[in-house]
């Protein structure tokens, strides 16, 4: 077998062949099937070739055992790997194909038929994961460490989604960051239950689990019974997921019976670890998932940009509504808008500096040299620190309104209204208004059996915020409008306000 400089790739060849890599729901595979297949699909993507030298290869593949076989393969035949969203529509496929300039798209049979037109109006060499998982085994090349390992696409919830380029060492060392923050051992077995298009499903648990010689149970999507039941099963160690899955979990759990409640939460207690991330995680959502599980979920920080910069600890103190401190190998500052540090407890913008920072926004450098200052990315977004620890206010774009003078943290609103008795889901937006700069706008998902007034919530709220705080303005809605991460879409929220 090829040496490998790919250091995820490499740190398989060095883990027993038959442990166990990969379970979904076809089966168990072991490490050294995973390389097997994984070889065979490179051989295949280079059809003679020598080496792909960086060519974006496009795969829609849901979470089982071919993922990963078809995402190394991807990087064994030295091309860079771009991951579809099995829940896009071909509309969002055909974006990422034309602006990544695809060569080649891989397409599991769930969904070639969907993807094929796409792949062939736009010039792409089109192959199916069934027709090429099993190519004879050719040479492969040997990929440096340097090389770009992914192009993943932002979100896409403040602008059109860009794609950032992660190379094999910085993904290594933003796994190595999280490996030491949060104790994997080959020892651990986790459920993957996120979508693959984004970085928490591929970092935090799939390619963590895989540099740990650990075991990922991978379901095809997420359902609130079948995951209880995985937790249930004994089998797992850790967890994690985004707030929107806890949120259904919570509502899973009091719809059972006390006997299964007691159950459920009795194998929750044997998880050595549960996590929480990509979105604000609600406090009430904390404090109840607490009561239930007996876990205080592990908040963390993180974008597509850097991976992961800031957890609260693996042992010790969380406190809810903080995201802990910067992760082993990565250095964060507070600043405004001088470039000046903040004290503690003055809001700043959050900026990263280190190794596991991203290398360029695929094609357009200007956008790349705007996103850094003196070396330090710019997230973004806006935190306080108090007592060394950070609390995330939100995006400086959707989640800090500034009204009549005031600047005024969305998240912090949020998390009053959930308080609110007739409130089930919540978010909060400016919306422009030419007295007050912006208003804040509230729009809400109403509990079943329950109604709610403007006048009713204001007179609720001031009791309990700065009237600066408290929203002017009110929309009921059957549901929130969200993205794949279960991210409010904030921007679609406030053209409603406006409409």
């Amino acid at each position: 077998m090829t040496e490998s400089l790919i250091p995820l790739v490499a740190r398989a060849e060095q883990t027993a062949p038959d442990r166990i890599a990969i379970a979904d729901s076809a089966g168990e595979y072991s490490y050294g099937q995973l390389l097997e297949k994984s070889h065979a699909i490179a051989s295949a993507l280079l059809a003679g070739r020598a080496d792909l030298e960086g060519r974006r290869v496009a795969f829609l593949v849901p979470s089982s055992f071919d993922y990963p076989c078809v995402q190394w393969g991807i990087w064994r035949a030295g091309g860079t790997a771009v991951p579809l969203c099995t829940m896009h529509p071909p509309a969002e496929w055909s974006y990422v194909l034309e602006d990544s300039g695809a060569e080649i798209v891989v397409a599991h049979a769930e969904f070639a038929d969907k993807l094929a037109p796409v792949a062939e109006r736009l010039g792409c060499r089109f192959l199916r994961c069934e027709d090429i998982r099993d190519h004879a085994l050719g040479a492969l090349p040997a990929v440096e460490a340097d090389r770009a390992a992914m192009l993943i696409y932002t979100s896409g919830t403040t602008s059109k989604p860009k794609g950032v380029v992660t190379t094999h060492k910085i993904l290594s060392w933003q796994i190595r960051s999280l490996i030491e923050a949060w104790g994997w051992v080959p020892d651990d077995r986790t459920l993957l239950v996120l979508p693959l298009h984004h970085l928490h499903g591929i970092l935090n648990v799939l390619s963590c689990a895989l540099w740990a010689g650990a075991t990922c149970e991978m379901a095809p999507r997420f359902d609130a019974e079948e995951t209880w039941a995985g937790i249930q099963s004994g089998r797992l160690t850790l967890f994690m997921a985004v707030p929107t899955v806890y949120a259904r979990l919570v509502k899973a759990w009091e719809s059972a019976s006390p006997g299964k409640q007691q159950a459920l939460s009795a194998a929750c207690r044997k998880l050595r670890l549960m996590v929480c991330g990509s979105a604000a995680l609600p406090v009430v959502t904390l404090e109840r998932w607490r009561e239930i599980s007996g876990h205080t979920l592990l908040e963390r920080y993180g974008m597509t940009e850097l991976g992961m910069a800031l957890s609260n600890p693996l042992n010790g103190a969380r406190l809810p509504g903080f995201v802990g401190q910067a992760l082993p190998y990565v250095e964060v500052r507070l600043v405004d808008e001088t470039l000046n540090a903040v004290p503690d407890g003055t809001p700043g913008q959050i900026q990263v500096k280190g190794p596991t920072v991203f290398r360029e926004y695929w094609q357009r450098p200007s956008e790349t040299e705007k996103a850094f200052v003196e070396g330090w990315f710019k997230t973004g977004d806006v935190a306080v620190r108090e007592n060394g620890s950070f609390r995330i206010l939100g995006r400086e774009s959707v989640d800090i309104i500034k009204t009549g003078g005031y600047k005024v943290s969305a998240l912090e609103i949020e998390d009053e209204l959930r308080n609110h008795e007739a409130i089930e889901q919540c978010a909060v937006v400016g919306v422009e208004d030419p007295e007050w700069g912006e208003r804040v706008a509230a729009a809400v998902v109403v509990k079943e059996g329950n109604s709610l007034s403007l006048d009713t919530l204001r007179a609720w709220a001031k009791e309990r915020l700065a009237i600066y705080k408290v929203p002017s303005r009110l929309l009921i809605l059957p549901e929130l409008p969200r993205n794949a991460m279960g991210k409010v879409v904030k921007p679609e929220l406030a053209q409603q306000f406006r409409a």
